[in-house]
Formats: C-alpha cells, structure tokens, sequence
C-alpha cells in the first residue's frame, strides 16, 4: 500500500517525453521473438506490464539481453528471435501478472505450439472474462482449460488458463466484443494456419498489431473493418524498432493542463496513431486548446509520430458515441474527470466494457467523483451503458480509494489537483503497472 495525498497545483509549464507506448512494446517483443536474428528494440519501457511479457518470452526459451542504467525506467532490448516453432516447452507455470495484453497475446502464440502450458495470473486479471478469446482460439483447433464460473446465468471462463495448441485452422470470424486484444490473438494464431483468416469487427480497435505485422512482412491486408491474414509465412525481422511515447500515458497530462490556471505543456514524440488518438478529438470538441506538431512516420511509416501542446482551456461538454469508445478505452477515466469540471452535460455512450477492465472503471470512478462533489450518474439501454455527467464548478478534496487500478488512481492524482482542498488516496502503488514514472514528470511539470 502507497498512500499519497494530493493538493491543489497552480500551473503546469514544461517539456516532458514519456516512456514508449505499452501496447506498441508488447507487440514489438512477441513479433520479434517469432521472427529469426536479432531485432533491437529502442525506448521499451520498463512497467509492470511489459515486463511481464518480456519475462514470458525469456521462459519459453528466447534469448532477450535488457540495456539500461539500473536508474533508467526504459532500456534498448536485443531480441534474438528464433522463428515461429523456436520457442521451448515451460513446464513450470507462467506468471503474467494482471497484464491483459500479455495474457490474450500470449494465448494466441500459444495456440501455434505443438506443447502445454499453463498462464497464470494476479489477482484482479483473474476476475476478466477470458471466453471472448479461448472461443475463437478453441474454433481454430486449440485445446483451452480454464477456470468456469456462472455469471447471470451465462458460464464464463477465467484464468489460470492452460492452452495445448499444434494444428490451427483458418477461421472467419465475426467479433462479438469490440476488443484489439482478441483481435490480435486471432491474428497471431492465424500465423500458424494454413488458409485466410479474416476477422471483422462492427468498430475498429486499435490497430498496432497489423501494422506491426506489416512491418514484420506478414502477408496481411484491410479492407474497412476487415482484416485478412494468410497463413504460414515466415516474420521477417525490421532490425530496429523505436518505440514512441505513450499517448495513454500523456492523457493525464493534457487534460490536467488544460483544467489548470495559465499550463502550457509540450509532449514529445508520442504516436498518433489514429486509432489511439481518440483522446485528441474528444479533447478538442471539448474546447481544449491542443495543438499537435506532426514529426513524420516512426517504425518505417507505419505509425504517425509527433509532439502535442496543451494549454489552459475552458471545456464544455461532450457526447462520445459508443462507436468511439474502442479508441478511448483507457482514456475514458481521465476524460470522466474532465467532464465533472466542463460546462453543461456530457454523455458517455456504450461503456461496458469498463465493467471488466483492472477493475470496475465505471463504478470505481463514479464512487469517487461523486464523493469531491461530482455529479455522475450511469443509466443502462438496449446498447449497454451510459455515463451522463453534469459539470461542476469545482470539485473537492476527499478521501478516494483508486480501487487497484492503475488508471482509476492516475485520474484520482488528476482530479485532486485540480480540487479545493486536499485529495488522500488510499494506495498509488498500481500505477507502477503502465507509469512508473508518473509521479517524477508530474513534479517536473508543477514545480
């Protein structure tokens, strides 16, 4: 436990670069670890999450030599790849922590490998739906045993998992849950298929695992919401990927500079990838004043780079369609605490899959705006959820818990320093899990 207790900040004022995106940096590991030689990859960080798929590679037999200070919170990884049938068998359980991201990928390798292995997780990820994959993955031939409970009168399945893969067939498939994680373990099952997979989606997710699998010379292609991969063609390693700042990480900072009297901030380097940069748009139809300074294309033009600048704002409301919420998924938190402070009624539509993040996004930061004096409330339709938040002039300091969710606390952080008074947060210690070095550029920027 990690309390932390938050004052009001006067302004925010400088230049900051952020570790390399997370999602980014588990995808350049696992695609690295199928392709042959050696790939080196640039500004991975160093967060819970992505050390958990690191340290998943390293068991199942690929050789991964870390470069950092002992000081430093990202580091320059060789990776010494040994192609798609390269990894060993584990006999010992492997550890993912609460890292989703490497959990869902993983099983997608996995389901590839002519051997078992069981994943095993912490607590809170042992409380995610886990059917919305090992289904698909079970149509494709792999042999999947979880943990089954019933839910509502449904059975839904949960870690620890334990998958024995081998001959995987070509699947088309229709995506029931909006979800880059499912999406993405199909695709890299469907590296080791004979035949086309195709897998649709009604909205599009996030989109780095194809274009990674492009960058990697994977026979792959997009039509609208349709992405199509054929199977059985070696990865070919790019020799160097540098992995740009993380756009969900900035998030935090944009809107506590736009929120905060005479801020002027720039963010360097982050993608801008159109499908992580929902955050910008909504920002903007708010009000806000962000400007963005394209650089040009990192990873061999497959994701759009540049710096933003943020400076104090006043926000009104804003409705964000369900179709936009795959691109805001994470943001979504920080984005609840810019509407408790902006002008008129903002409407949050088809949020459910808050519900089964680290924790319960919806109810973790509904319990807590409303407690500095917020005014949320949540309604459900035939489409789902609904968040509807009412601005307020100004909220206040209380005692918030951040619910062990690594984003849940990181809004709290937020919220406190923009409040009247003092905010006390019950433990801060899970926001090492995507931004271990949150609180140094926070200091940075307010001091």
């Amino acid at each position: 436990m990690r309390p932390f207790v938050v004052e009001p900040v006067s302004r925010l004022k400088g230049e900051i670069s952020l570790l390399g995106d997370k999602s980014i940096s588990h995808r350049s590991i696992i695609l690295s670890s199928l392709s042959k030689g050696l790939t080196v990859i640039k500004n991975f960080p160093l967060n819970k999450d992505c050390l958990f798929t690191l340290n998943a590679f390293n068991k199942l037999g690929i050789k991964i030599i870390r470069k950092n200070n002992p000081k430093d919170l990202s580091a320059t990884l060789e990776i010494y790849g040994s192609g798609f049938f390269g990894l060993k068998e584990q006999k010992k359980d492997i550890f993912v922590g609460d890292s989703g991201t490497t959990l869902r990928l993983l099983l997608g390798v996995l389901a590839g490998q002519d051997f078992k292995t069981r994943l095993v997780s912490g607590k809170s990820l042992s409380q995610r739906p886990m059917s919305r994959v090992t289904n698909p993955l079970r149509m494709m031939g792999s042999k999947i045993q979880a943990r089954s409970l019933i839910r509502n009168t449904e059975t839904e399945e949960y870690p620890p998992l334990t998958i024995k893969g081998g001959d995987i067939s070509a699947l088309t498939y229709k995506m029931p849950v909006a979800s880059a994680q499912v999406k993405s373990a199909i695709l890299l099952a469907a590296l080791y298929a004979d035949g086309t997979t195709k897998v649709t989606e009604d909205f599009k997710t996030r989109d780095h695992t194809e274009r990674m699998l492009k960058l990697f010379k994977a026979n792959i292609s997009i039509k609208k919401n349709t992405v199509t991969l054929k199977g059985k063609k070696e990865l070919v390693s790019p020799g160097t990927i540098t992995v740009p700042g993380d756009i969900s990480s900035a998030a935090f900072f944009m809107v506590l500079a736009a929120l905060t009297e005479n801020s002027n901030i720039k963010l360097r380097n982050l993608t801008l990838n159109p499908t992580r940069a929902g955050i910008l748009n909504v920002l903007k139809k708010m009000g806000a004043d962000v400007r963005i300074n394209q650089l040009g294309l990192n990873m061999r033009g497959l994701e759009p780079v540049g710096d933003i600048i943020v400076r104090e704002s006043s926000l009104k409301a804003v409705k964000i369609k369900k179709r936009e919420v795959p691109f805001l998924i994470d943001e979504l938190p920080i984005l609840m605490v810019a509407a408790s402070l902006a002008k008129g009624r903002s409407v949050f539509e088809g949020v459910g899959e808050l519900r089964v993040k680290e924790t319960d996004r919806i109810r973790s930061m509904s319990k807590n705006l409303t407690k500095m004096g917020a005014k949320v409330a949540v309604s459900k339709t035939k489409d789902g959820e609904n968040i509807i938040i009412e601005g307020v002039k100004q909220l206040k300091g209380a005692k918030v818990r951040s619910f062990g969710d690594h984003r849940t606390a990181l809004s709290m952080v937020v919220a406190g320093a923009v409040a009247a008074g003092k905010t006390r947060i019950d433990d801060v210690s899970c926001i090492n899990k995507s931004f271990p070095d949150f609180f140094d550029l926070f200091n940075r920027l307010t001091n």
